[in-house]
């Protein structure tokens, strides 16, 4: 059994010649003479037994090799890492003189901070921290003390401001005079003129720094003299500025009165005192009131009295239609505009009603009472006109033009045309890139639909009649309606109109219920874009193609504001087309499919809407074996060119459209329209699949099927072939890539002299570099952690050690009140109890 940790350190004591024996005085002698060398040695040898007596202090290695190998380099297994203890009581210390601090500081406002010089810096003495200061203010007080010109280290006496070192230029401070008059008088008298010497001249000098002395630093008088010279100088220059300007300003006002009567045309000239007339002059005759102006007649010397004429009129009416600048009205919001249209709606359904009724319009009434008042100031201007021309000679009879005069405003007549809100959707809609031109697809597709209700037949544009009392129908027709809000609703207010009528119905019902000016309006709009969707699918050939397409763009239009509730009932008719076979498709559901087409978009991988009705086509198109009937002929042609207008912008591939197209091509039922139709759509496939790379296997099944109508299709057969062979030539092989030649991997492994199982051996230096840096940031990172751990820990301590102080002088100051409190109560008992006896003695 080894020995205690007792022994061990009495052992320590003793090689260390610490403990042993008892000395003699000699030896004690000795060694208090050796010094302070000895008791570094024994304070050394202390600490060597006190670290080593402790094995805890120090840090090892847990594992230290965790393979057996050998290397160059000699390593200690025992090596000591670090000492805990050591670095713990340094953290502490550490943390109390900086965490400490700033916790007590914590939450806290005001304090007095010592900046002096060594204040806190225990290593100064006083002495050193009083030169320290010392030192400071004398570089303080000469100035900059980096000055490389500044070669004087003395300090520079003064006395009230001024240097107390004499320049005498040159000359002693000594009078040969004062040796044999009186000492005491002739020097008072020697220094009385030179100080009033000196002041002379500091007098003629004052703005002049003399150069042998340097500059004194000026009093605060002074300062506030300059200050105040200044801030006078500048109020003059203000002064001055402001009598130049008003002076510019009167010279202005003067002229003020000529330009005021340029601007009005009226140019005031002054009266020049007429000259005296020639005694050989003839007398001037007695001007009457009809002769015209001699000035004006000097000026029209040479010219016509039709042209004058003619210059008169034209510049009159040039006055007459100059106009003064008016303010341009502001700029309305979506909701006024909507108000603004609502309202003028109302008020022309106000008026027809009244005209219905073939009761007085007010409204005329005040406009014909307006344009009789216009006439008569119109009148009354030509009658001023006349009056203006009377007094430049050409005076006419009341009511009657100059000759030559060509009456302009007879070429104009004025109708009294009232205007309506009659528009066709809202801007955004007539701008919409989405819904163009390809909206209906191709004019040949509206054939379609019309084969589809009677193959034997054509579909012939359907054009509406034309009433011979149209004026009385457009004036029949209401400004207001009530919202419809069902399909039931719509097909009752549709059948009250005309089929043309309707997109202008729709227009105002848009109009007149808009969101913006009532919170119910928003749900009704969107139950009324809900009942067109319906309209739009049950809708039949009745109704013309361009009345379904602007039903179509108002749905578009509705989409923007109440795109959740339209596209829900569009997935809802989709759902119905899902459990329905090809032969029972109708013209509205057609319909349906081509306003998805238009409203959303179809290039996107997945759409809500179009994704749905893509599919539904393609499994149309799909389950079709044979063709039986002319009618699933011509339903086909539609729903390949409306796939193939879905896939306009995507290009993606269907092969429904190509399988469908081969079947109907090879049925009997193919006819001369539905055959011109697969044709077309042929040529759309070329163009929207000739950059596949399968492009041939694409189109190669199409050849045959076309052959059997080599009469009727010859020019797309034609174009097939001439594109597949442009297809081949444009093919390449598929082949590997060509690189360099890869060397073939060694085996050899790679030999290291100094080979160190604890050291990475990165070829790549970049990786090398990042993994070094990671494991850095990794060590930071803990060590981080690690420091943020003991400041917690050192904080809850104190916070504990504050607490438990606080406690203890709690419970200190409690039982001190507590022994004074009884000690009271004790003296008062028993001066109570000696009280009661006395009373009983006294009884």
């Amino acid at each position: 059994m080894p020995p205690s940790q007792l022994k061990r350190l009495k052992a320590s004591l003793r090689e260390q010649g610490i403990t042993g024996p008892q000395k003699s005085k000699k030896e004690k002698k000795n060694q208090k003479n050796s010094g302070a060398d000895a008791r570094a040695k024994k304070a050394s040898a202390l600490s060597a037994i006190r670290e080593a007596a402790n094995p805890f202090d120090f840090k090892h290695l847990s594992r230290p090799k965790k393979f057996e190998y050998t290397t160059s380099r000699t390593e200690d297994a025992s090596k000591v890492l670090g000492r805990p203890g050591v670095t713990k009581s340094q953290g502490e210390e550490a943390r109390r003189k900086t965490l400490l601090p700033e916790m007590n500081k914590r939450n806290k406002v005001g304090g007095i901070l010592d900046r002096r010089i060594g204040e806190n810096d225990p290593s100064m003495t006083l002495d050193d921290r009083m030169m320290a200061r010392f030192e400071q203010e004398q570089q303080r007080k000469r100035g900059n003390v980096f000055d490389l010109e500044d070669d004087e280290d003395e300090v520079m006496l003064t006395h009230g401001g001024k240097s107390l070192n004499f320049d005498l230029g040159g000359q002693e401070d000594y009078d040969a005079g004062s040796v044999s008059g009186d000492s005491v008088g002739d020097s008072d008298g020697f220094l009385q003129r030179k100080r009033r010497r000196d002041d002379d001249e500091e007098e003629d000098n004052a703005d002049e720094p003399k150069e042998d002395e340097p500059e004194r630093k000026k009093s605060k008088a002074e300062v506030m003299k300059e200050v105040i010279a200044k801030s006078k100088m500048h109020k003059y220059e203000r002064q001055q500025q402001k009598e130049d300007d008003d002076e510019l300003r009167e010279e202005l006002d003067k002229d003020l009165p000529d330009i005021l009567a340029a601007l009005r045309g009226h140019i005031s000239k002054k009266d020049q005192p007429p000259s005296a007339p020639p005694k050989d002059a003839p007398k001037e005759a007695p001007r009457d009131d009809f002769s015209i102006n001699p000035e004006r007649a000097a000026l029209l010397a040479g010219k016509s009295r039709a042209e004058v004429d003619k210059e008169y009129d034209i510049r009159r009416r040039q006055m007459l239609s100059d106009q003064k600048a008016k303010p341009t009205s502001r700029t309305l919001t979506e909701e006024e505009k909507a108000k603004e249209e609502a309202d003028q709606l109302k008020e022309l359904e106000e008026r027809r009603q009244k005209r219905m009724r073939g009761e007085a319009d007010e409204d005329s009434d005040a406009e014909s009472k307006d344009n009789k008042k216009d006439l008569q100031e119109e009148e009354d201007e030509e009658d001023e006109e006349q009056d203006d021309a009377a007094e430049f000679g050409l005076a006419q009879k009341p009511g009657r033009r100059p000759e030559g005069f060509e009456d302009e405003e007879d070429d104009f007549i004025f109708d009294d045309v009232e205007s309506g809100s009659e528009l066709e959707g809202s801007g955004s809609e007539e701008s919409d890139s989405d819904i163009d031109d390809t909206m209906g697809l191709e004019d040949e597709d509206e054939e379609f639909l019309a084969v589809l209700k009677d193959p034997s037949t054509k579909a012939k544009t359907q054009e509406g009649p034309v009433a011979s009392d149209g004026e009385a129908k457009a004036s029949s027709l209401p400004y207001t309606y009530s919202c419809p809000r069902s399909l039931d609703e719509v097909l009752v207010l549709f059948g009250k109109i005309q089929e043309d009528d309707i997109p202008k119905v729709v227009q105002r019902i848009r109009a007149q219920y808009h969101s913006g000016l009532h919170s119910d309006n928003k749900h009704k709009l969107t139950d009324f874009a809900c009942a067109l969707v319906d309209w739009i699918a049950q809708s039949q050939l009745a109704v013309s193609l361009a009345v379904q397409e602007s039903v179509i763009r108002h749905i578009h239009s509705l989409n923007r504001s109440y795109s959740i509730a339209i596209g829900t009932r569009f997935r809802e008719h989709l759902k119905r087309l899902a459990t329905v076979s090809l032969s029972e498709v109708t013209p509205g559901d057609l319909c349906l499919l081509t306003a998805i087409g238009s409203i959303y978009e179809t290039s996107a991988h997945f759409e809500q809407v179009s994704t749905p009705a893509i599919t539904i086509m393609a499994r149309w198109m799909g389950l079709l074996n044979t063709v039986s009937t002319a009618q699933e002929v011509s339903i086909t042609a539609y729903l390949a060119a409306l796939s193939l207008h879905y896939q306009r912008v995507s290009k993606r591939y269907l092969p429904e459209t190509v399988r469908s197209t081969v079947l109907c091509l090879k049925s009997d039922h193919v006819e001369k329209d539905t055959l011109a139709a697969h044709c077309k759509n042929i040529s759309t496939m070329v163009d929207t699949w000739s950059k596949l790379p399968a492009f041939i296997e694409i189109m190669t099944p199409l050849l045959e099927p076309l052959a059997l109508h080599k009469s009727q299709a010859a020019p797309t057969l034609q174009r097939v072939r001439i594109s597949i062979q442009t297809a081949r030539l444009r093919r390449r092989p598929q082949e590997l890539h060509h690189h360099r030649p890869l060397p073939i991997k060694s085996s050899i492994p790679k030999f290291e002299e100094a080979f160190d199982p604890n050291k990475h051996y990165d070829p790549d230096r970049e990786r090398a570099d990042a993994a070094k840096l990671r494991k850095e940031y990794k060590r930071e990172r803990k060590g981080a952690l690690r420091e943020l751990r003991k400041d917690a820990n050192f904080i809850a301590r104190e916070k504990l050690r504050d607490k438990k102080e606080k406690d203890r002088a709690y419970e200190e100051k409690y039982k001190r009140l507590v022994a004074e409190i009884q000690g009271e109560e004790g003296r008062e008992a028993k001066a109570y109890e000696r009280e009661k006896k006395a009373r009983k003695r006294s009884n």
